[in-house]
C-alpha cells in the first residue's frame, strides 16, 4: 500500500454532442483534486485537533476525526503505525497528528493519513463535558437511589424525539410488534442543533405538567438515532439533565450510540443502547405476558380442581356419619340429659337452701341472746329477697335453656343439620356448665355473707370477751363499770361478772393498790 501521494493524469472524453468541449468523469475530477493536493501541500503535515468518532477496525486500522471549533478532518492510521502507539487514543483527547493529506478516491473525500499521534491534552469540549458531569454527579443527579422503576405493564408511552428520524420508526415498529395494547404519544422535537436541548427539556416538563390531562403517562422515552459526538451534544446539556431528573415520569434514555455515554443517559432512570432497545425495556412482550397468564390459568384450574376433590371427599365422609342418618336422636339425648340435670339441680338447690336456712336459724338464736332484733330482722328480709332472686334467676335460666333448646330443635328439623349439630351440642354443654357455675357462685356468695354476718354479730357481743377469760367489774349499787381504781373507796361493794356468772366483793384497803401497779 502506498504511503506517499502519486500524480495521476486526468481522463477526459469527447463531448458526445460534438460541440468540442471536453467532459470530465467523476474519476477524472477526483484525480485532478488528488494531483492538486499533492502539488500544493507539503509531503508531511502536523495537524492539531481533538479526536472524535474513534473506531478501531478488526484489521487493526484506526479511523477517527480530528476537529476544532470550526472544522473536522477525517483521519486514518494504518495498522503498522497504530501498533507503535504507546498510549490509547480516545474521544475528546487533543493530539498532534503527523502524516500527509491525500484523496480517498472511492468516497471522493480528502483525509489525513497519520503516521504518528502525540497526545496534547484533553480538548476544551471534552473538558467542559467532564466538568459538567462532575458537577451534576456531586449534586446527586446520577445517584441510583433517585432512579424510578419502570412500570411492568404501561398503558401510555410518550416518545420525545425527532418526528422524521429513524428512532421514532424503530420505537413504533417494536411496540407494534411486542405490545400493541399500549398507546404511544409522540412529542416532536429537534434532536440536533442549537435549539435542540431547550426543546427536549421543554417537552419533558410539558409532558409532566399535562400528564393527567393526557390520561396518564406511565413511561417516557427520550432519545434519537446514532451520530457523532457533535450530533449528540443536545443530550449532554445541563438543561436536559435537570429536566430528566425533575421528571415524575420514569424516563428511558435512548440515544443510539453505544460508545458514547451522554449526560442524559446518566440522569435517566434507565439507559437503552438504541431506540429499539428502549421500546423493549418500556413494554413487555405480549406473547410472554400471554404465556405467563396461560400458565397461571392452568395452575389455578388445577388448584381449584384439587380443592373441589378434597371438599367432595370430606363431604362424603361427613354424610356417612351416624349423626346425619338420624340427626334428631342427638337432640333427644341432649334433652334427656338436660332433664336429668334440671332434676338434680332442683334437689341440690333445695338441699343447699335448707342447709343455709338451718344455719340461719342457728344464727338467729345466737343473735337473739344479745337482742339485735332490728339488725336480724333486716338480715331476714335481705336473705328472703336473695332467696327469691336466686330462685327466679334459676327458673329463668332453666326456662331460657328450654326455649333455646326448643328453638334449636325446630331449626334443626327445618334445615340440614350439617353445620348446626356440632355447635348445638357445644352450646348445650356450655349452658350446663354455666348453670352449674351460676348456682355454685350464688350459694358460695350466700354462705360467705352468712358467715360474715355471724362473725360480726359474735364480735359485737361482750359475751365473747368473757368467754376468753376476761371479767367486768361494776359498782353494785349503780351498775356502773369500774374503769379506774381511784374511783373506789374503802368499803365499796362491787359486782364482778365472768363467763360462769357474777360474784360480789368489797374494797377493804385501797392503800395496797401499788401492789398491782
Amino acid at each position: 500500500m502506498s504511503t506517499a501521494p502519486r500524480k495521476t493524469d486526468p481522463i477526459a472524453s469527447p463531448d458526445p454532442r460534438g460541440v468540442g468541449r471536453p467532459l470530465l468523469t467523476v474519476s477524472a475530477v477526483t484525480a485532478m483534486v488528488k494531483n492538486a493536493i499533492a502539488e500544493h501541500l507539503p509531503a508531511t503535515v502536523h495537524v492539531v485537533g481533538q479526536i472524535s468518532n474513534l473506531k478501531r477496525h478488526g484489521s487493526g486500522h484506526l479511523y477517527l476525526t480530528l476537529k476544532d471549533d470550526a472544522s473536522e478532518l477525517s483521519c486514518v492510521m494504518w495498522r503498522s503505525s497504530a501498533a507503535k502507539l504507546v498510549f490509547k487514543p480516545q474521544d475528546g483527547l487533543e493530539v498532534i497528528a503527523t502524516g500527509y493529506i491525500d484523496v480517498f478516491e472511492r468516497a471522493g473525500r480528502y483525509q489525513l493519513y497519520a503516521r504518528k499521534l502525540e497526545p496534547r491534552g484533553v480538548g476544551a469540549l471534552e473538558l467542559a463535558l467532564r466538568q459538567l458531569r462532575e458537577k451534576l454527579s456531586a449534586e446527586g443527579l446520577f445517584d441510583p437511589k433517585h432512579k424510578k422503576p419502570l412500570p411492568a405493564y404501561p398503558q401510555r408511552i410518550a416518545v420525545v424525539t425527532s418526528p422524521t428520524g429513524a428512532a421514532i420508526r424503530d420505537i413504533l415498529q417494536t411496540l407494534e410488534r411486542r405490545y400493541r395494547c399500549a398507546k404511544v404519544l409522540a412529542y416532536p422535537v429537534q434532536v440536533q442543533g442549537p435549539t435542540a436541548a431547550g426543546q427536549i427539556a421543554a417537552a419533558i416538563a410539558d409532558l409532566n405538567q399535562r400528564r393527567q390531562a393526557l390520561g396518564g403517562i406511565d413511561v417516557m422515552i427520550v432519545g434519537r438515532g446514532g451520530g457523532s459526538l457533535e450530533d449528540l451534544c443536545a443530550f449532554n446539556e445541563e438543561v436536559v439533565a435537570r429536566a430528566i431528573f425533575a421528571s415524575g415520569i420514569p424516563i428511558i434514555s435512548a440515544v443510539g450510540h453505544e460508545v458514547d455515554v451522554t449526560i442524559a443517559d446518566l440522569a435517566a432512570d434507565v439507559r437503552a443502547a438504541t431506540p429499539t432497545a428502549a421500546a423493549e425495556l418500556a413494554a413487555p412482550d405480549a406473547a410472554d405476558v400471554l404465556a405467563l397468564i396461560e400458565g397461571h390459568q392452568a395452575t389455578l384450574a388445577r388448584s381449584v380442581q384439587h380443592r373441589l376433590e378434597l371438599a367432595r371427599m370430606a363431604l362424603s365422609g361427613i354424610l356417612r356419619r351416624r349423626a346425619f342418618a338420624d340427626p334428631l336422636a342427638v337432640v333427644q339425648r341432649r334433652e334427656q340429659g338436660i332433664d336429668e340435670l334440671a332434676t338434680r339441680l332442683g334437689r341440690t338447690l333445695l338441699r343447699r337452701v335448707h342447709q343455709a336456712f338451718m344455719r340461719l336459724r342457728r344464727c338467729e338464736i345466737a343473735v337473739q341472746q344479745i337482742q339485735p332484733q332490728a339488725y336480724v330482722l333486716h338480715l331476714e328480709r335481705r336473705l328472703a329477697r336473695q332467696r327469691d332472686r336466686l330462685r327466679w334467676a334459676i327458673s329463668q335460666r332453666l326456662a331460657g335453656g328450654e326455649r333455646r333448646l326448643g328453638t334449636a330443635a325446630s331449626a334443626l328439623s327445618r334445615v340440614c343439620p350439617v353445620h348446626r349439630v356440632g355447635r348445638l351440642g357445644d352450646r348445650l354443654d356450655h349452658l350446663e356448665r354455666r348453670v352449674q357455675q351460676v348456682t355454685r357462685h350464688h350459694l358460695r356468695t350466700l354462705q360467705n355473707r352468712l358467715e360474715a354476718q355471724a362473725a360480726r354479730l359474735s364480735a359485737m357481743s361482750y359475751k365473747g370477751t368473757l368467754q376468753r377469760g376476761f371479767s367486768i367489774t361494776r359498782l353494785k349499787k349503780s351498775r356502773r363499770v369500774v374503769r379506774d381504781p381511784r374511783e373506789l373507796t374503802d368499803g365499796t361493794h362491787l359486782a364482778t361478772e365472768t363467763a360462769g356468772g357474777e360474784f360480789e366483793s368489797r374494797v377493804i384497803n385501797l392503800n395496797q393498790l401499788e401492789l398491782f401497779e
